[in-house]
Order: structure tokens, then sequence, then C-alpha cells
């Protein structure tokens, strides 16, 4: 229990940062079996992007792995540019940046996302 308690005031600092630009922002969440991802503005989830998508999940053997989290990068990073979001902020959830949440990212950034 104590570790989620950490994960959330981490991400609940970390918010309260970014609040303060008023930027869109890439929000992602993991769960054991599967990855989620949302572009979000004031408090308004505008796109999301997850594994439970019957369209991904047809290619995907395992959706809790690292491919996985980096089609998920690529899928919210072709959305965002098709409605025009370029510049976003990278809210990683109080989730520490390796594994799948730095192959999410570094996929966003390949596909033309920039934060």
């Amino acid at each position: 229990m104590y570790k989620k308690i950490s994960r959330l005031k981490r991400a609940c600092l970390s918010r309260i940062k970014n609040k303060k630009l008023k930027k869109i922002r890439l929000v992602v969440f993991r769960t054991s079996r599967n990855i989620y991802a949302q572009i979000i503005f004031k408090n308004k989830t505008l796109l999301s992007a997850s594994t439970l998508e019957k369209k991904i999940n047809k290619n995907i053997n395992y959706t809790g792995n690292k491919y996985a989290a980096a089609i998920i990068g690529k899928i919210i990073a072709k959305r965002c540019i098709k409605n025009g979001i370029e510049n976003v902020i990278f809210d990683k959830s109080g989730y520490k940046y390796h594994g799948r949440i730095k192959a999410l990212a570094e996929a966003a950034r390949e596909s033309g996302l920039i934060f």
C-alpha cells in the first residue's frame, strides 16, 4: 500500500507544477496487463489510446510489454498530429521513467510529438 501512496504523491506534485503551465498534457497510466494514454487539457480528455482497443489488440499477443507500449505511443502521437496538437507535457503519473513508460514516450517522440 505504501508503494501506491508514494506514486500518487509524486503524481500530484508533478500535476501541480504542470497545472501552472496551462498546457496540454500526455497522461500515461499502466496496469500489469494494459497501458493507457490520454491527451488532457483543462481536465477534459481530448484523445485517448489504450491496449484495450480492438484494432490494436488484434496485432499484439501480450498487451503488458514494451512492444505494446511503443505501439500506443505511436498511435497517440498520430492522433495528436491529426488533430493539430504537437506540443504536450509528458505526465508519467508518478511512475519511474523506464520500461514501458520510456518505450511509450520514445515512440511518441519518434512519431512527431514534442515534449
